[in-house]
């Protein structure tokens, strides 16, 4: 019998549900739903085995795990296929080699058709179609039930899943909020908001645009009893203040601004707990005092990693701008705005002015003006703003301005040699598009100073910590252990001390750390992730030698991916090796991938080392990092490999012979010939003496050396 193709509508954006030919079948119990969920947000990818079990059962998975699988497996291809005869092989659940592959198209599974229409609302977003952008997050957000993603299905994929696809939702339904509010129809999505805000009560975005559309009501008190609540949450919780975005909304509900999108002195307030920087603070400050003075303009611009300072270096050496009499426009660039036409102008320039330009732009070009009659209009602008008085104009977070706005921003440039105009930038080394890259050659040219903000000093970042920690005390052994594991980055030392702080070690990050790390890795290429992922499992120092091995990847193809990882800041050398600026990236890295994969891993990395004839210990390593059982392949090299190891790296053999002879799946044929080398490896080390008073726990050892 044939199985007749049936179509199928798969739904993971709630409680997992199956539609067949319009008729809804139940997925099965909770793990059957998880194995099905992990294949269908693999679509068209073979998942191994091994894969599935770690992502059903995660670092603990029982004996029975395989013949579960085996199970579930069976009972969805019945689900999948009822006319399916039980012998065929089947066509939408098969399998080959040591894993399975389901074959679903995007338009039958509710998280591809949401991830397509969002992906659509950025294109129109691109192009300067709000009407378009709302209307294709309104049926990326319609596939949506009223429940998180994944609802009751078990395992690490399954929670992995449900952070990225909330962060996705969440971040759809801001966006969906301002488009909204930008026509007049706040109270429509005002509800939503706050909803989402009881469920994340620290999410500052989500507290912003709910703000907004209470403000645009005229919902004052209700808006600010809502910030004072997210306040109060803040500093209980961590200690810190409400973002300046948030604040900068705050300031203008109390003084009763009808409608808080930007206030008139966009200088954010300065970090209370700032430290350190004392020679570059002073510069900033110097030069907007002459620039307030009457002196000539000028051009600063601040490069740095991300959290290493900038936005907290800015608040603090240009806070004094406007009560100096200085015209400030302060803007703050977004990854989601990235590539959004004049998404900056906005916000260097004032609101009003803003609506003004480029209403008489719109109305004489048409939905997007010629980049020369923007630029024109703006640099007419500021001219008229600089007879006024002197002009300080900062953008942040430069990396994510689009094309037209930073070619507005070159232009500026031209005029800070004859007008008192003072220009101040900052972004991260990445990511850089042409327009970007033009700026970092043609602006130290023409006198623009560039500043590189390095890591902060151990003595600045240890004063950091003892103002962080809420008790009196904290061990000095904690206090360089936190402060070498940040490697001078305020921000990864700050969740570093929330981390300590709650009790957490350093191999279980808060989920706010994972998050950052992967946020500040999301604007590197794919591929270069990829080899960070692959640099994490071989330890803090490698070669590129490795890489190669271990990837499989030719050298030629590796050096770009290392440089841009360096050229970010992630790798640093260290001597003829490479090694993460921030240990604490490598342990998210390694530490997202379950126990299970994570060994399977590393056998495969030990095998790879090998047979690229890499060092020894490079293998050794390895195996213990799993550590890694003892197959077939493990116990012939490390027979072939037991005598040099224990010459060349004693303490490499020891660990990973103890490890060998000491596992029940090493042939007996093995454990002679591997007892006698640890024997050696223990002798040489003078740990003879400790074994034989261990007799109990080790007599192979002993008998050996007997």
């Amino acid at each position: 019998m044939t199985a007749v193709p049936i179509s199928l509508d798969i739904r993971l954006l709630g409680t997992p549900r199956l539609m067949l030919a319009g008729r809804e079948t139940a997925p099965g119990a909770a793990r059957r739903q998880a194995v099905f969920a992990t294949l269908v947000l693999n679509p068209g990818r073979e998942v191994p085995r091994e894969e599935l079990i770690a992502a059903v059962w995660g670092e603990d998975p029982p004996a029975s795990a395989m013949g579960n699988l085996y199970t579930y497996i069976s009972a969805l291809r019945r689900v999948l296929e009822p006319g399916r005869d039980r012998w065929s092989s089947g066509s939408v659940l098969t399998s080959q080699g040591g894993g399975y592959r389901l074959h679903v198209s995007a338009d039958e599974v509710d998280v591809r058709r949401f991830e397509r229409a969002r992906e659509q609302s950025r294109t129109f977003r691109a192009a300067g179609d709000a009407r378009g952008e709302l209307a294709a997050l309104d049926a990326a957000l319609a596939e949506w039930q009223d429940e998180e993603p994944l609802a009751g299905v078990p395992g690490p994929h399954a929670e992995n899943q449900r952070v990225r696809l909330g962060e996705l939702y969440l971040a759809s339904t801001e966006r969906h909020a301002e488009l909204m509010l930008g026509f007049g129809r706040a109270a429509e999505v005002t509800g939503r908001l706050l909803k989402l805000a009881g469920r994340h009560r620290t999410r500052e975005s989500l507290y912003a645009v709910a703000l907004l559309a209470l403000a645009a009501q005229d919902r004052t008190e209700e808006a600010t009893a809502l910030y004072l609540e997210l306040r109060d949450r803040l500093v209980e919780e961590s200690g810190t203040e409400p973002d300046p975005a948030v604040t900068k909304i705050y300031a203008q509900l109390a003084d009763d601004a009808a409608r808080p999108v930007r206030v008139s002195s966009p200088v954010p307030p300065r970090h209370a707990d700032f430290l350190g920087r004392t020679a570059t603070v002073a510069r900033l400050r110097q030069t907007v005092a002459a620039l307030a003075g009457g002196g000539p303009g000028g051009s600063i611009w601040i490069s740095g990693e991300a959290g290493i300072g900038k936005s907290a270096l800015l608040a603090e050496g240009l806070r004094d701008a406007a009560t100096s009499g200085v015209q400030v426009g302060w803007g703050v660039g977004d990854e989601p705005d990235r590539g959004a036409p004049l998404s900056l102008l906005p916000e260097f320039l004032p609101q009003e002015a803003v609506n003004d330009l480029l209403a008489a732009l719109h109305a004489a070009h048409g939905t997007m003006p010629p980049t020369m009659a923007v630029i024109d209009t703006v640099k007419a602008f500021v001219v008229a703003r600089c007879a006024e008085g002197p002009v300080l104009l900062v953008m942040d977070d430069m990396q994510w301005a689009d094309d037209t706005s930073l070619l507005v921003w070159h232009a500026l440039h031209e005029l800070t040699g004859r007008l008192p105009l003072l220009l101040v930038s900052a972004s991260r080394p990445l990511p850089t598009g042409y327009e970007m890259r033009l700026l970092q050659r043609v602006l130290p040219r023409n006198g623009t100073a560039l500043i590189d903000l390095g890591p902060l000093d151990d003595s600045t970042a240890t004063e950091l910590v003892h103002t962080w920690v809420l008790r009196a005390e904290i061990e000095p052994g904690t206090v360089r252990s936190l402060v070498a594991a940040a490697a001078g980055n305020p921000f990864y030392l700050r969740q570093l001390v929330i981390s300590e702080r709650l009790g957490l070690s350093a191999d279980t990050p808060t989920p706010e750390l994972i998050e950052a790390v992967y946020r500040h890795l999301r604007p590197l290429a794919d591929d270069t992730r990829q080899l960070l992922r692959a640099v994490a499992f071989l330890g803090n120092n490698h070669r590129v030698i490795d890489l190669a091995a271990v990837t499989g990847m030719p050298l030629p193809a590796l050096v770009p991916l290392v440089e841009e990882a360096m050229t970010a800041g992630v790798l640093i050398e260290d001597g003829l090796r490479l090694r993460f600026r921030h240990p604490m990236i490598r342990q998210v890295l390694h530490g997202a991938i379950p126990i299970a994969l994570r060994v399977a891993m590393h056998r495969q990395f030990a095998q790879r080392i090998a047979e690229a004839d890499g060092d020894l210990s490079r293998v050794a390593g390895q195996l213990l990092a799993g550590p890694v059982p003892i197959d077939a392949w493990v116990e012939q090299w490390l027979t072939a490999n037991a005598e040099q190891l224990s010459v060349t790296t004693p303490a490499s053999a020891i660990a990973v012979l103890r490890h060998a002879v000491s596992s029940p799946s090493l042939s007996p044929r093995g454990r002679r010939l591997l007892t006698a080398p640890l024997a050696q490896s223990l002798f040489r080390a003078g740990l003879f003496g400790a074994t034989a008073a261990g007799r109990s726990s080790a007599p192979d050892e002993c008998s050996a050396i007997r």
